[in-house]
């Protein structure tokens, strides 16, 4: 059956389906791009000042927490490859209001991201060009990334593909040049550094357990955007193949990439000096003799924005385009253009992004601060309905549909509580502390705001007409 090519009261509101478009590669390349962010190049400083050395623990338990969570959407995205992803699933097996409220959520959740983004792309253009105004830069990037999302699926998921790989070399550069210093002495006269740096100021946990668990919002939020894999299954050309082999790379490669560079960047550098001298992969660089470095990374943290900003405008029309299928959203927004693509539902985002990009050079940063709040709140959420909806989808098959799953959760259901209760950890640490617990604040009331307006607007009813699963 062609994804989406119904609403919720059953009538053709489209021109024709979304295509299927997206290939092994980018689908493989977009799930490592989605999680590599802006954050890595200029320095995870705040989270290294928190945890020390250790803050390779924290990204490898919330690596952990992500598998298992992808796993769990990966096994309801084989078994059911639509648009929506999680909030249809939500939908599905927890009901009309969870599937409302995890799809505004996270349209809501990218918008903010992207303003971010737009944000550092015109700061970082701002380096090479002081003479020109940001907003320039801004309204340029929202441009060029709305358009390459608006001609076909084919062309973000190659901008995508490329953007990413920018991001992997630079990571992998990084890492072997990194090993050269500390193990042969690149870059210090032939003498080896060494990785005596991991223990030697203040020891390996320099702030004790504590500084772990502080560490963990500041992980969990970097991990933000790798849930995206989901979004494609409604355009991927093989899901049962593809979104599996996506899924099962990414613990591996946030191994890699995250905890490669962390441990290069932390043997190299003392802890309590990274983040006074700029970027660590700058001064990487540098080390080993490349005098452009700070150009090269410029470079590669605006292509790192520009993608996340793609990535950004392509999952919040997606995820206006299932709203609109399901009934809980206007439904010209569920029509595609002859390419394949939710027109409408791309225009309004990038409308949103544009009001976004000019409050952000209005408004006073503290405003902007929570706005962020809501973002990781807002991460969490989609999540927890996630693992959620997969127990719920799980327990509702009999035992030979079990059996005959394409893909499927390890140690269910066990695995999905752990998972659960890591996530139920983390908001209490962002209650904890005093900089995360607004978001404590904003998040729910969001969430009040959105089930006061689907019991208002009465989407309710339209919902629940088109609640019946399509699983295939």
């Amino acid at each position: 059956m062609p994804v989406g090519n119904h609403s919720a009261h059953g009538q053709a509101v489209q021109d024709g389906p979304l295509k299927r478009e997206l290939g092994e590669r980018h689908i493989r390349l977009m799930a490592l791009g989605a999680c590599i962010g802006v954050g890595l190049f200029l320095g995870s400083a705040k989270a290294i000042e928190m945890a020390g050395p250790a803050i390779m623990l924290s990204y490898i338990i919330g690596g952990l927490a992500i598998l298992v969570i992808m796993r769990a959407l990966g096994e309801m995205a084989v078994h059911n490859p639509v648009a929506g992803s999680f909030s249809r699933y939500a939908q599905d097996y927890l009901g009309p209001l969870a599937g409302f409220l995890t799809g505004w959520n996270y349209w809501f959740l990218w918008l903010v991201t992207c303003v971010a983004e737009i944000t550092a792309v015109a700061i970082y253009m701002g380096i090479w060009f002081p003479d020109v105004p940001r907003w320039i830069w801004a309204l340029a990037a929202l441009a060029s990334m709305g358009a390459v999302n608006l001609v076909a699926v084919k062309a973000f998921g190659e901008f995508e593909f490329w953007f990413a790989l920018i991001k992997i070399v630079t990571i992998i550069a990084m890492v072997l040049g990194g090993i050269g210093v500390i193990a042969f002495g690149f870059g210090n006269d032939g003498v080896a550094v060494g990785i005596s740096n991991l223990w030697s100021n203040g020891g390996f946990m320099p702030n004790g357990v504590t500084g772990v668990l502080m560490s963990l919002q500041m992980v969990m939020f970097a991990y933000l955007g790798v849930e995206m894999i989901g979004l494609t299954a409604g355009e991927a050309r093989n899901p049962q193949k593809t979104i599996p082999q996506a899924i099962g790379s990414v613990f591996w490669r946030i191994l890699l990439f995250y905890v490669g560079a962390l441990f290069v960047i932390l043997s190299i550098y003392p802890w309590n000096e990274i983040g006074s001298q700029g970027s660590p992969f700058v001064m990487t660089f540098e080390r080993l003799g490349i005098k452009t470095a700070a150009g090269i990374i410029n470079f590669v943290v605006i292509t790192a924005a520009l993608s996340s900003c793609n990535g950004g405008i392509f999952s919040t029309g997606r995820m206006l385009y299932s709203l609109a299928q399901n009934g809980q959203a206007p439904a010209a927004f569920a029509r595609t253009s002859k390419n394949g693509v939710p027109r409408n539902a791309l225009l309004l985002s990038i409308g949103a992004l544009l009001l976004g990009v000019l409050a952000n050079y209005l408004v006073p940063e503290k405003v902007f601060v929570w706005v962020t709040s809501i973002a990781t709140f807002g991460a969490i959420w989609t999540w927890v309905m996630i693992l959620l909806a997969q127990l719920k989808f799980r327990a509702g098959l009999s035992t030979a549909e079990r059996q005959g799953l394409k893909y499927r959760m390890w140690l269910w259901p066990l695995s999905s509580y752990l998972a659960l209760a890591f996530l139920v950890l983390v908001v209490g640490l962002m209650a904890y502390f005093e900089d995360t617990r607004v978001a404590l604040y904003i998040g729910p009331a969001f969430l009040v705001l959105l089930t006061v307006l689907y019991y208002a607007l009465r989407l309710a009813p339209k919902a629940e007409q088109g609640v019946a699963s399509t699983a295939s």
